[in-house]
């Protein structure tokens, strides 16, 4: 086995070992107003996947939804011109509830934009049609049930010289 099968370990400087090579390649080719979908593990994310614009499923195994979301944010700017550039799935029949998997999310959202940032909130069978029409689905290994979010690409500024 040679040091790449290996897996594991950080070879590239500030980027976090959870960005695989797929993931980082679907975060790089995304464009704005792109969706992105972070899924739980009982989400159906496999033939969710095969409809979207990247067409497979993308995985960030043995990581709550949470890590996943820190780790795509420290390199994914979410989009400034959208009320709600992340969602979450509302628990069916309380869509006003927030399970603990959603406030720590939010907390992760926050973190990386440096102030409050509210989620939108969109009912799971409308959640299942929007992930069909997103860029590419990230199943992550969270077990807890709605750990299911949509977060919308946005812009890095140009640098001013």
């Amino acid at each position: 086995m040679n040091e790449i099968d290996k897996g594991g370990f950080e070879v590239l400087k500030n980027i976090n070992p959870l960005l695989n090579a797929d993931v980082l390649y679907a975060l790089r080719a995304m464009g704005h107003g792109d969706d992105l979908v972070i899924a739980d593990t009982n989400f159906p994310s496999d033939s969710v996947a095969r409809d979207t614009k990247l067409g497979r499923l993308l995985r960030i195994d043995n990581t709550t939804a949470a890590e996943a979301i820190r780790a795509i944010l420290s390199v994914m700017p979410l989009d400034s011109f959208v009320d709600h550039p992340a969602e979450r799935m509302e628990i069916v029949g309380s869509p006003n509830d927030i399970p603990k998997v959603q406030q720590e999310v939010q907390r992760e959202i926050d973190r990386a934009e440096k102030k409050s940032m509210p989620m939108g909130t969109i009912e799971r069978m409308e959640f299942y049609e929007r992930a069909k029409k997103s860029y590419c689905v990230i199943q992550t290994g969270e077990t807890r049930f709605y750990g299911c979010f949509i977060l919308k690409k946005g812009v890095i500024p140009p640098k001013r010289g």
